[in-house]
């Protein structure tokens, strides 16, 4: 069975890309006692707040429609940002040979919690980067976190 955050996506792409965005990433889940609903939205020109309410009034009657959703939630839209979480195969193809930082859930035979490298290639059950001349590989269900990193001084 689909889980909600496929279904939301399946439900509005469509209607997102219309309005002329990307679909970037879709999360469901429950922070505290609230549940949320995020959809990041991507735009060659950026995202402005704009951006955001035009997506908002586009898809929200639609997913009340659906129902998907049992539970009170939290519809928000937002850009990924500039440092970007990399969720999904696709962004991690779209930044191959790019600067990325690696969080795990516990420390690791070296005791290292965290990397910073560059994408060198993955599979489903390994990242490979490049760290110091060196090439790590880390196991894909150890890793907590993926980002990009924005170089500030270019």
């Amino acid at each position: 069975m689909a889980s909600i955050e496929e279904k939301v996506e399946n439900l509005v792409r469509p209607i997102i890309e219309n309005i002329g965005y990307e679909v970037y990433d879709i999360e469901y889940l429950k922070e505290g006692k609230d549940y949320f609903l995020r959809i990041f939205i991507d735009n060659p020109k950026g995202i402005t707040i704009e951006d955001c309410e035009k997506v908002n009034d586009a898809i929200k009657d639609k997913l009340d429609e659906e129902d998907y959703i049992k539970q009170q939630y939290f519809l928000e839209i937002s850009s990924p940002g500039i440092e970007r979480r990399l969720r999904k195969d696709k962004h991690l193809e779209q930044n191959i040979g790019e600067e990325i930082t690696i969080n795990l859930f516990k420390k690791d035979a070296e005791g290292n919690k965290s990397y910073i490298g560059k994408l060198k290639a993955f599979t489903n059950e390994e990242i490979l980067i490049e760290q110091d001349g060196k090439e790590i590989k880390l196991e894909r269900k150890n890793i907590s976190q993926i980002k990009t990193i924005y170089n500030w001084d270019e």
